[in-house]
């Protein structure tokens, strides 16, 4: 029983680490209604052909510190397509993906949206579980909030990190071999707090960020 407890104890802390995170150099792809930016590919255009971004991009990045924004304003310049509301939407995308991949234990889809070392950490928390006959009931309500904490690009490499809070909702219960819930409760919506970082190298063929890092 001890040892159950525990393994229960690493299971919660790793689950509100993992949601904490997105996207640097693991990558995902959302569909393309909510791909990030870059989904159109590298290119450069003609000053004078540049579209403006929205209004309600404009007001988002006034909210950023000075050196969010300078990052966010070079990343378009390498890659004229960036969008950030669009990127905005693909972050929310992959926050239900990946908690939900981590619940179900879904590998794959968990490979492809998270860096290596990220992956490796959710990975060995699912094989625990799994060692351990504990099962997962989830449910993902929504996100109640999603902005941007900071972002930054590095010149010589293009390389661009952006860190996303989100506040979203899920139902979470983990049962035993007898079926007894063991961690949480199938009727109580929990509100939690994540920070993740996704990155990209601007201007690559390849147009998915990928989950790099959680926090809180």
């Amino acid at each position: 029983m001890i040892e159950l407890l525990i393994l229960f104890a690493v299971a919660a802390f790793v689950l509100f680490r993992l949601k904490s995170v997105i996207g640097t150099r693991t990558g995902y792809e959302a569909p393309p209604e909510h791909r990030g930016p870059g989904s159109d590919g590298p290119g450069h255009l003609p000053e004078d052909q540049r579209a403006e971004p929205p209004a309600e991009e404009m007001a988002l990045r006034h909210t950023l510190p000075a050196d969010a924004r300078d990052a966010l304003a070079a990343m378009r310049a390498v890659e004229p397509s960036f969008s950030l509301d669009e990127f905005l939407d693909g972050a929310r995308s992959a926050y239900e993906m990946v908690l939900m991949a981590f619940e179900e234990g879904d590998r794959q889809t968990l490979q492809n949206l998270l860096a290596p070392d990220v992956y490796r950490a959710f990975e060995g928390v699912i094989a625990t579980r799994e060692s351990e006959g504990l099962s997962v009931e989830a449910r993902f309500i929504g996100v109640r909030d999603v902005r941007v904490e900071t972002a930054s690009f590095d010149p010589e490499t293009s390389e661009a990190d952006v860190t996303i809070r989100f506040v979203g909702e899920m139902i979470t219960a983990v049962r035993d071999r007898e079926n007894r819930v063991v961690e949480g409760d199938p009727n109580e919506i929990r509100r939690q707090t994540d920070v993740w970082t996704f990155s990209r190298v601007m201007g690559a063929p390849d147009p998915n960020w990928l989950l790099t890092a959680t926090g809180e």
